[in-house]
């Protein structure tokens, strides 16, 4: 399927914007500190001293990871390279996610699929509980070929997603028109990467092929100027928060609103809120808000 094209000047502007977001250096940190490989029977692995983190599927099984600390707001970057070629049927997940039957999660899921085609981006917001909110995205360059820096910026009036420092997806708190906002529940960060060819690729019509196994997606140069919880309190205070975390209060500029709309033009596939045969009752509220 081709990827929708914008015009030739707005082509070029965004290239240059992207491009010079992927120059802001992120700080290198060591994977092994922060994070804990929790499943996959030896298929995650840390490599280069705690620098490189891999997560690898087969038919047997797949890999996942979890952060040591949980966080309550704060700005995630992550460098990811995804699952090369013949990706069909494979999931790769990375997201912040609370406990509990009434959990809070922020999503972005990879779905992999035929050699050729576009990896789909798929986000969600969850609270307490509540999904279905999704919209997908096609990306603008090969997520397999490099690494590339996924971010969600969660504070309390917004959360935003964020691929190579360019806005995808704006969640902004809605609660005065009655829609919960994950912001009572500190969220660990986890990933996986597993099988789901009964839906992942073209509703589950095309299934994974195995003799391209093991099938592996990368890790690196995380970065989190977040909010820790521990011990039922917060590392920021109040005062903190605001004074010294300017993400605390962050909002998009017009730059970055005008980078979001482009995106959001050009290369959004999906879109919960214009989906009016779902919700034949009328859109979500809080889709009237954003």
């Amino acid at each position: 399927m081709a990827l929708p094209m914008a015009s030739s000047s707005a082509s070029f502007m965004f290239l240059a914007l992207t491009l010079l977001s992927s120059f802001l250096a992120l700080t290198a940190a060591n994977l092994s500190q922060d994070f804990d490989i929790t499943w996959g029977d030896g298929r995650g692995k840390m490599a280069n001293n705690g620098d490189l983190l891999s997560l690898s599927l087969d038919k047997a099984s797949g890999s996942g990871f979890q952060s040591k600390n949980e966080f309550l707001f704060g700005k995630i970057d992550m460098q990811l390279k995804l699952v090369p070629g013949n990706s069909a049927g494979t999931v790769t997940a990375y997201y912040l996610s609370s406990k509990g039957s009434a959990w809070d999660e922020i999503d972005f899921e990879f779905l992999g699929n035929l050699s050729g085609d576009p990896y789909i981006l798929h986000t969600n917001v969850f609270s307490q509980g509540k999904g279905n909110r999704e919209q997908q995205f096609y990306l603008w360059f090969d997520p397999t070929a490099d690494f590339h820096t996924y971010s969600i910026l969660w504070n309390p009036q917004r959360i935003i997603f964020s691929v190579d420092g360019t806005p995808i997806r704006e969640f902004k708190n809605s609660e005065s028109v009655g829609v919960a906002f994950p912001k009572n529940q500190p969220m660990r960060i986890y990933s996986s990467l597993w099988n789901a060819d009964d839906w992942a690729t073209r509703g589950g019509l095309v299934k994974t092929d195995w003799s391209q196994a093991p099938f592996t997606a990368s890790y690196r140069n995380f970065k989190a100027d977040a909010c820790i919880w521990s011990s039922g309190a917060s590392s920021c205070t109040s005062s903190s928060s605001t004074s010294t975390n300017s993400w605390f209060s962050q909002e998009m500029d017009t730059s970055n609103q005008d980078r979001l709309k482009w995106v959001q033009k050009n290369y959004m596939i999906y879109n919960y809120c214009t989906d009016t045969k779902r919700f034949p009752q009328g859109i979500p509220p809080e889709c009237n808000t954003s």
